[in-house]
């Protein structure tokens, strides 16, 4: 039977019709991306079916549906070739980047569906971050070097899953495990729905950077029924990073969050680091962290820039997580203020250093704002410290309004730079019976402590 079907009627395309073969040694890139261009002249379905494929970066085209069979694995060649550069955003900058293991760029009307697992085979680009020993590798050589702001990006570790400057997308039901880098990111799309998502970053080893599910500069969204263990943040929020962020100037915005499970993970629900767009009207419902390191986490710097506005947080659980609430608007100085060592020739800077170093005019555009965030109806138990807030005098953390609130922690915190806060029904139960430290705050109550 040929493999092209009536080209008069949506079809279904199985890529072992184009040439693949599921044995796990067989390279079955242009197998597959046959099958992908011969559905997408009018529209159709293409199928992996059960076996291990082994493929490097595969572009879905408009009008296509990639679907995973039960028992089906489309696995990630170990080979930097594979993935061409594109041209894309990563970690809050624009610039050219390896290829995803899948890659929807630029299209329309793309599922990709069942029950079948994409997995980034991610090892490989693990060990090139931190070495075989998890002590060593490119991360080890930039701090020593003084470039620890600039490791991530010139690692250049291939991503799983990533949707790009795309409308009307979906992706259900698939696990993808394993990533080299962030598992299932959007950038620039709107109209998105990802439902019933499982990500199993930590499979065999812990990867650098394996977030779950990052939503950057994109409208629209809706993330529901899904399950992450992931070796960062789990579900993450982002708008840009610094200069080049505040000059794309595109928010995140019409999200919402609901249902979902996070496991290992650094967040639960991140907003950030990368604000400078600007995060708004978003409603996270109905998530369960269990042992997540991070529950609700906001992180941003001096440089980002940004408003984060009309978050509304509620009906959550959280157990075993050791710090539910922590909210730090100077995140991490190493990684995001770059400098040039002493020592490194001038005329020796990549492109993408020059936008990373690229300061922002005037300073004061630099300090993110975070206002009119809502917390209702959250449990807590078995945490470490109740809540960590931090932010710049210039602009504190201001209108956080919750209410029935109950956390079991070690430690209450401490507050620094807040204002105008409600708490209604908030109880923090402490093992050391210590109240939360407040500095630089203004109207801000202490909850009820026992």
């Amino acid at each position: 039977m040929s493999p092209l079907l009536d080209a008069k009627e949506p079809g279904t395309y199985t890529i072992t019709d184009f040439g693949a073969r599921g044995d796990g040694r067989m390279v079955c890139t242009s197998a597959i991306q046959k099958a992908v261009d011969a559905a997408a002249t009018n529209g159709g379905v293409v199928v992996i079916p059960p076996g291990t494929f082994l493929a490097g970066a595969i572009f879905l085209k408009s009008n296509v549906e990639l679907r995973l069979a039960t028992n089906a694995t489309l696995l990630a060649v170990t080979n930097d070739a594979a993935y061409p550069p594109v041209w894309t955003r990563i970690a809050g900058i624009e610039m050219e980047w390896p290829a995803a293991l899948v890659n929807i760029c630029g299209q329309h009307n793309v599922k990709i569906t069942g029950e079948g697992v994409i997995d980034g085979n991610g090892g490989f680009w693990w060990r090139k971050f931190w070495g075989e020993d998890g002590k060593g590798g490119m991360l080890k050589d930039y701090i020593r070097r003084g470039l620890r702001w600039a490791v991530d990006y010139d690692c250049q570790r291939v991503r799983a899953v990533v949707f790009y400057d795309s409308r009307d997308v979906e992706v259900r039901d698939i696990t993808i495990s394993q990533s080299g880098f962030w598992s299932l990111s959007f950038t620039y799309c709107k109209q998105v729905r990802v439902d019933g998502v499982k990500i199993r970053a930590n499979v065999d080893g812990h990867g650098p950077s394996t977030d779950g599910i990052d939503i950057d500069s994109s409208r629209e969204v809706l993330v529901e029924n899904c399950d992450i263990d992931a070796n960062d943040d789990d579900i993450c929020l982002k708008a840009g990073r610094d200069a080049d962020g505040l000059r794309v100037n595109r928010p995140t915005e019409k999200v919402i969050i609901r249902n979902c499970v996070t496991r290992s993970g650094h967040g639960m629900f991140t907003i950030g680091s990368e604000t400078s767009g600007g995060i708004r009207d978003v409603e996270v419902t109905g998530l369960k962290a269990i042992g997540t390191t991070t529950g609700v986490r906001f992180k941003s710097t001096g440089q980002r820039g940004g408003v984060v506005r009309n978050i509304r947080i509620h009906d959550v659980q959280m157990t075993d997580v050791a710090y539910p609430f922590d909210f730090d608007v100077d995140w991490y100085p190493a990684y995001n203020r770059p400098k040039l060592p002493l020592d490194f020739p001038a005329d020796n800077v990549p492109p993408h250093w020059k936008i990373l170093m690229e300061p922002v005019v005037p300073a004061e555009r630099g300090i993110p704002e975070f206002k009119d965030i809502q917390f209702a109806d959250i449990t807590v138990n078995g945490a470490r410290t109740a809540i960590n807030a931090n932010a710049f005098a210039a602009k504190p953390l201001r209108e956080f309004n919750w209410s029935n609130i109950v956390i079991t922690a070690k430690t209450a915190g401490k507050i620094s730079n807040a204002a105008d806060w409600q708490m209604c029904r908030m109880v923090i139960r402490t093992a050391d019976q210590e109240p939360l430290k407040f500095s630089g705050t203004l109207n801000v109550p202490m909850p009820e402590l026992h």
